[in-house]
């Protein structure tokens, strides 16, 4: 079983940038898919990015070029940095993570992090 804590949300100015990380423990990332989902007031929780174990990885349309998902295997975390931030990317961030070496993250993994809050407003 794995435990994930996410830091690094905040508020910033629109344009501004942002680097979230989850820290894991219990197990070793390197051995999951880890996704970031996000989740805005009145709307579903979304998928922003995930990374397989391979170190494959997928965006929503809405982020690509934007956000970049990492990780570092050594320090068992995965990072979401978050670049040229819109006031529509205002949400709670969730870090998740699936017990599987390769995912399409069309269905999330079975953990999650607490979330942590990202406000974009000038």
């Amino acid at each position: 079983q794995v435990q994930l804590v996410e830091s690094g949300g905040g508020l910033v100015q629109p344009g501004g940038s942002l680097r979230l990380s989850c820290a894991a423990s219990g197990s070793i990332v390197s051995d999951y898919c880890m996704g970031w989902y996000r989740q805005a007031p009145g709307k579903q929780r979304e998928l922003v990015a995930g990374i397989t174990s391979g170190s494959s990885t997928a965006y929503a349309d809405s982020v690509k070029g934007r956000f970049t998902i990492s990780r570092d295997n050594a320090k068992n975390t995965v990072y979401l940095q978050m670049n040229s931030l819109k006031p529509e990317d205002t949400a709670i961030y969730y870090c998740n993570a699936d017990q599987v070496l390769y995912s399409t993250f069309t269905v999330p993994g079975d953990y999650w992090g607490q979330g942590t809050q990202v406000t974009v407003s000038s």
